[in-house]
């Protein structure tokens, strides 16, 4: 053995204990091995046989075998079986990796540059089998996972670990029996009052989810009690896109093709969750789906809050560019407050805007939504030009009245 792989071999017992240290001190989900000799013991002894055989393997260039891939895998297992989240999983993963090539950097200083051959063959052992321990240690991971939580979270991790990236997604997403599609449409379904524990929708939501076979998951609660669901709708590709995806508008105007395939899905999970909800999508492909997630949750909290799942629909950027940077502009929002205010004293004009701007200022179609003559419709405008100085139908109308009717419908002012 050279003098490197010797170094490595006396520093093994210091070395693992410096990673069980590690991950007490930096993973919170490991300070319980301060308290529990035993799990600490087990711990460490895992450390030290994996660096032994590090050792043993890598001047030979020899393969982790079958033998030592299926104890990497319970170790997985039993770290998930005792409640290990995902996220603490690719800690414990990316601290144990950085460890091991720290260490093999240190035996190389302490040899002062020697066994540059030695260094070399260590590194080139390291990274497949490395892959290789990684992948055996997330199967036994996903087998505890898949035994010790019910379908829907399971989903919520497949969720999860599409918007974060993480590779273990593949494996999630065959566990569940769903397919991992190239693009996705993030949607973020906004409830001003998250179902409480007594009324939570989750036989309807976990019906859906198998049906529809679309990864969901309850998003962060806000502050003011408020809630959001988060699904990961498939977009269609090559022949599929092709077909379902309706004519392009002119260039340069933006588009989200895949919010006019949403609606029915839409629909379905309003129907569940059963309260008034907005809906706001983006659509991007898995690298870029964290990012969407952001805009999608920007576009919910501008649109507005509808009742009824028959009249919901997703919105896009394109639909509420608008609001979004008036929101942005507390003092222009203000402004746009104070109209709306001016409005509160009509005859449901607000309503009638909403319904007026809904149907693209068609008198005919306008009244018939709101189930009122088309004389009514028009003193309901006269009287909104009277109260605003804005007339309904100009440019400066819908510039300035659509944008209070969506931000008064949005929840936002309260």
């Amino acid at each position: 053995m050279g003098s490197l792989f010797a170094h490595l071999a006396r520093q093994v017992p210091a070395n693992a204990r410096r990673e069980v240290e590690t991950y007490t001190r930096e993973i919170p989900e490991f300070r319980y091995l301060d308290n529990d000799p035993r799990a600490r013991a087990r711990t460490l002894e895992h450390a030290v046989w994996l660096r032994r055989r590090t050792i043993e393997l890598s001047p030979r260039d020899g393969e982790l075998s079958d033998d030592d891939l299926r104890r990497i895998a319970s170790m997985g297992e039993l770290r998930a079986g005792a409640g290990m989240s995902l996220d603490t999983r690719q800690k414990v993963l990316h601290l144990h990796t950085a460890l091991m090539l720290r260490e093999i950097a240190e035996a190389s200083e302490a040899e002062r540059g020697g066994g540059v051959e030695e260094l070399i063959r260590m590194m080139a052992w390291f990274v497949p089998q490395s892959e290789r321990g990684i992948g055996a240690y997330r199967r036994g991971f996903l087998r505890a996972l898949r035994h010790r939580l019910p379908y829907t979270e399971q989903v919520a991790l497949l969720t999860r670990s599409l918007l974060n990236g993480d590779p273990v997604s593949a494996e999630l997403a065959a566990a569940v029996g769903m397919e991992v599609p190239e693009r996705c449409a993030v949607t973020v379904f906004r409830l001003p009052d998250r179902p409480t524990a007594d009324r939570f929708p989750e036989s309807e939501i976990g019906a859906l989810v198998r049906s529809h076979r679309v990864p969901v998951a309850w998003g962060p609660e806000g502050g003011d009690g408020s809630g959001e669901l988060i699904a990961l709708f498939p977009v269609f590709s090559g022949a599929a896109a092709a077909e379902n995806t309706p004519p392009q508008p002119a260039p340069g105007l933006p588009s989200d093709p895949a919010a006019d395939k949403l609606p029915d899905l839409v629909g379905d999970f309003a129907r569940a969750l059963g309260r008034p909800c907005a809906v706001g999508t983006a659509t991007a492909p898995l690298p870029e789906l964290s990012g969407a997630l952001d805009r999608a949750r920007r576009v919910s909290r501008a649109a507005p809050l509808h009742r009824a799942p028959s009249r919901l629909r997703p919105h896009t950027l394109a639909d509420v560019f608008v609001e979004l940077a008036v929101a942005d502009v507390p003092f222009v929002d203000d402004w746009i407050r104070t109209v709306a205010r001016r409005l509160e004293t009509g005859p449901d004009l607000l309503g009638t805007l909403d319904a007026y701007y809904r149907h693209d200022m068609h008198r005919g179609a306008t009244a018939s939504a709101l189930n009122v003559h088309t004389r009514t419709l028009d003193y309901r405008l006269r009287r909104v030009r009277e109260l605003t100085g804005i007339d309904p139908g100009s440019t400066r109308g819908v510039r300035t009245l659509s944008a209070a009717v969506t931000r008064r419908g949005s929840g936002a002012w309260r």
